[in-house]
């Protein structure tokens, strides 16, 4: 009997694959295509040629990231033409990502039909972009003549070749770098909003940079501030991928800041100050998520680009990619660091600052053993209480017998 039921529902499994390979055949998109506005609306159609009358229609479609697709019932219109309007300005995509998307039909047969995969990237086309590239870095720009974007390309390769000195880089495929106008610009593309101090971000697993950089008297500072800045996040994140979000943020963003062809002239004085204040930021609390004001992300970065340098002079290159290969490994902050190097991220951490600050750590080294002063001084103190004690009881005896 198992064995007649198990025929049975291989036939039905045989016979409904049949069906479907029937109607994969007998359906056939015949023109498709997409159009979109950035940041306004996607426009999908396709033409279907199909046999059977087609009973339902979906439109699946997933950006880059998404961990599930869209789903969304179509009509159909005369000579099965099958159109959807996806609006943005509610529920915008990212801004660089591929986009894959397909139909899947339902036919009055009871056969379905699933149309190729189609993709494309979700570009920024408000701007008329002009692209300079070569195997590591494609450079895009639209404000600004041509030696604009030949300058801009220059500091990127110059830049790229630094990287490679301060980690492995994964070669196989190029950065992609948009330089924008103005802040404003950048922050329209990734619908920032209030964080008004932001002029540049990275989509590491994109391989995309956006930069505001306007040309000007300034514009070479800023090209060699941001953009290795920024391509370093890019790089560090294909090396350490998919482990990329263990890395403290002190690592990242101090590798990140070394990397750049004109160091902020401004962390120095930020640390002097921090330091006078006695408001330096321990680098435990610079394992996860910067400030979000501006000020204290200013504090941070200084912080982090320091203390790296500091790692990178004191260990070396060797020292250095010892502790990204312990976060890549899974270890968390302060293991890592010790894993990596030997100590403890408190004791570099006043390691640092008596040796780049000139900080005068033993009030911190002082708090630091203060508890287990406490604790030496209680065990001290009770043997000593309790010798006390008796000394006094002996004396006492020794009267009473007198």
């Amino acid at each position: 009997m198992r064995r007649l039921l198990t025929l049975l529902f291989s036939l039905v499994l045989m016979l409904a694959g049949v069906q479907q390979a029937q109607a994969q055949s007998e359906v056939e998109v015949i023109d498709q295509g997409v159009s979109y506005f950035y940041g306004e609306e996607i426009d999908f159609s396709a033409h279907i040629q199909s046999t059977s009358p087609i009973q339902e229609a979906d439109l699946y479609f997933a950006a880059e990231g998404d961990q599930n697709p869209h789903v969304f019932p179509l009509g159909l219109e005369g000579d099965n033409l099958l159109q959807y309007s996806y609006e943005l300005t509610d529920n915008p995509l990212r801004a660089f990502a591929s986009v894959s998307y397909w139909y899947h039909l339902v036919l009055d047969d009871g056969g379905t039909f699933d149309s190729p995969h189609y993709s494309f990237r979700y570009d920024d086309n408000r701007y008329p972009w002009q692209t300079l590239q070569d195997s590591d870095v494609r450079l895009h720009w639209y404000a600004g003549d041509e030696a604009f974007g030949q300058t801009a390309f220059g500091i990127a390769r110059a830049g790229y070749q630094g990287i490679r000195s301060l980690f492995a880089v994964d070669e196989s495929e190029p950065v992609d770098i948009y330089v924008y106008a103005s802040t404003n610009d950048v922050q329209e593309a990734l619908s920032l909003g209030a964080s008004a101090w932001i002029a540049g971000h990275a989509s590491p697993d994109l391989g995309v940079v956006l930069l505001s950089i306007s040309p000007g008297d300034t514009q070479d500072i800023e090209m060699e501030r941001q953009i290795p800045h920024e391509m370093a996040r890019v790089l560090l994140y294909r090396l350490t991928s998919p482990a990329y979000a263990n890395l403290p943020t002190w690592l990242s963003e101090g590798l990140a800041s070394q990397a750049e062809l004109y160091p902020n002239a401004n962390y120095a004085q930020v640390l002097t100050l921090a330091e006078q204040n006695d408001s330096l930021l321990d680098i435990t609390d610079l394992c996860g998520p910067f400030p979000a004001d501006a000020s204290g992300v200013t504090q941070a970065y200084a912080e982090s680009d320091s203390f790296v340098r500091y790692l990178q002079s004191t260990y070396g290159s060797s020292g250095v990619q010892a502790l990204i290969q312990a976060y890549t490994d899974g270890l968390t902050c302060d293991p890592g660091a010790a894993r990596a190097l030997g100590s403890s991220l408190s004791q570099l951490d006043l390691q640092w600052q008596q040796n780049v600050l000139g900080s005068d750590a033993s009030g911190q080294t002082l708090a630091n053993l203060l508890p287990y002063l406490v604790l030496f001084g209680i065990v001290l103190i009770i043997p000593v209480w309790r010798l006390g004690l008796n000394w006094k009881e002996k004396r006492q005896d020794a009267r009473s017998k007198r």
